[in-house]
């Protein structure tokens, strides 16, 4: 289409104005003059019900809403002190990971162990406690992963508004709904142990 339409060009999925860019210096330039004008992301159902209304640092509307986010975010998160406290938990996950490898006398599933290690950190770091030793912890990769395909799914009544009763029909919006609250049980046990 951009041989024959030229590197930009404006595209109508159903009712959503999208520009699609194919050349990497006119989205270069397209970044550097206009970002805040492509800063935001499509508001889907999914990312609505599951990221609460896309009040996430990921998903929010930029805004003084997205730029508090984004400030607790790399402040409380992702600083330099905060990440160096959790040195001594990577080194036991990759320790242990190590160990689990050493001990196999069969095939060893790295992408499998590797996962489980940094669920384990990410966990030990966020909430105290390993993934992978409680009940409701072993549920959470299934859950994110059920998550990001629920999000990465193209939904018709986003982009069509009046086909929006599709997503019930074709139990789209009973995947969210149940995927939500499975969630919201995980971070209430989670929470209820802090």
């Amino acid at each position: 289409m951009a041989q024959k339409h030229g590197p930009i060009m404006l595209l109508h999925l159903g009712s959503v104005p999208t520009v699609v860019v194919s050349s990497p210096d006119i989205a270069r330039e397209i970044i550097r003059t206009h970002d805040l004008n492509f800063s935001n992301r499509p508001e889907l159902k999914a990312m609505r019900k599951l990221l609460y209304g896309s009040r996430d640092v990921g998903s929010a509307q930029h805004g003084e809403y997205w730029r508090q986010m984004r400030s607790i975010f790399v402040l409380q998160m992702l600083s330099s002190k905060r990440v160096q406290s959790f040195g001594s938990i990577r080194e036991e996950e990759t320790a242990l990971l190590v160990k689990r490898i050493e001990e196999c006398s069969g095939p060893v599933y790295l992408s499998k162990m590797m996962a489980e290690t940094n669920a384990d950190a990410a966990f030990r770091s966020t909430f105290g406690g390993k993934y992978s030793e409680s009940e409701n912890g072993k549920k959470f990769p299934g859950l994110m992963r059920e998550y990001m395909d629920l999000i990465g799914t193209a939904e018709i009544g986003d982009f069509i508004p009046w086909l929006g009763w599709i997503g019930r029909v074709n139990g789209f919006d009973k995947r969210l709904d149940d995927a939500a609250k499975r969630m919201d049980e995980v971070f209430d046990v989670i929470s209820a142990q802090s």
